[in-house]
């Protein structure tokens, strides 16, 4: 008699949610090569193709289609009873995926993340971080973090800390040969480190004047896409930078960078963990919700 495995019928539907076996593989924690493997198998055993794939595109046969409508209702039933088994144990346990972006993810790694991983051994956690926003629910996250203003209206958000500001600053020494810019408008005449964001758009740096925003494009000899590559062409006096307060709030303290046009950037909303409603959630996942509870509560005070 064949046997079948329940992440077997998980690969098959997280590849045909994410519509590549690369992709799919990510959010399974495992190799391309291992879940290919594993699908081969599997249409091996069931004597039927459940993909058509080249090596350009990946897409459901009508066999697959047919299995994945079958099987989707049957596994979300076998994974609540699993939760509801899980919600009993005394020491959490298992692994929890959670989806972010880069920024975020360096706010809550020490107090959030760590800090579970500290006080519950047996929790683990994929803390996967994206410029793209992605329905954490289709893509099998436990959690999100995002800021507060694009939490989706039907998740439940716990905010982690309080509202959020960007930070222009360069370094002494750019300052020194080129002076300071006393308006958004005057970095035209600055050399600007560009952000390039998940689209291949380019960033426009973000202000408030007299309550209204404003956008200013920006120029520069160094276009890049990642906050800490481009702290470290601030701080070597390539040009001024446009960041998160938090990724360079200790290099003000140390007077490293020195921060501009403060009082032209708003306030922005705090970053919120979310998750959706469930009934019974593995003793990991309360156990996490819990400390986030904690961490808001300490920021807040």
């Amino acid at each position: 008699m064949r046997s079948y495995s329940l992440g077997d019928f998980d690969a098959v539907l997280a590849i045909g949610r994410r519509g590549s076996f690369r992709a799919a593989a990510l959010d399974l924690g495992l190799s391309t090569s291992a879940l290919s493997n594993m699908i081969a198998k599997l249409e091996s055993q069931l004597g039927v193709r459940l993909f058509n794939r080249t090596t350009r595109s990946v897409a459901l046969t009508d066999a697959g289609r047919r299995f994945i409508e079958q099987v989707s209702p049957a596994l979300a039933d076998i994974h609540q009873a699993l939760d509801t088994v899980r919600s009993q144990q005394d020491t959490p346990a298992g692994t929890l995926r959670i989806n972010t972006f880069a920024t975020a993810g360096r706010e809550v790694l020490g107090p959030l993340v760590l800090e579970c991983l500290k006080r519950f051994p047996q929790v683990r956690i994929d803390l996967v971080t994206e410029g793209n926003l992605v329905d954490i629910v289709a893509h099998g996250f436990d959690f999100g973090i995002r800021s507060q203003n694009l939490v989706p209206s039907d998740m439940i958000a716990i905010p982690l800390g309080p509202a959020r500001h960007h930070a222009v600053v360069a370094s002494p020494a750019y300052l020194a040969e080129r002076g300071q810019p006393r308006v958004p408008a005057d970095l035209a005449g600055h050399d600007c480190i560009r952000t390039r964001l998940p689209n291949g758009a380019l960033f426009r740096w973000q202000f408030e004047a007299d309550g209204q925003p404003l956008q200013v494009d920006v120029d520069g000899p160094l276009t890049l896409d990642e906050a800490s590559l481009a702290r470290i062409a601030v701080l070597a006096s390539v040009g001024i930078g446009f960041f998160m307060e938090s990724d360079v709030r200790e290099d003000i303290a140390a007077g490293r960078l020195v921060r501009l046009l403060e009082e032209w950037t708003p306030p922005l909303s705090p970053i919120c963990l979310y998750y959706p409603s469930r009934r019974n959630p593995p003793a990991a996942f309360r156990v996490f919700v819990e400390l986030a509870r904690e961490l808001a509560r300490a920021r807040a005070a």
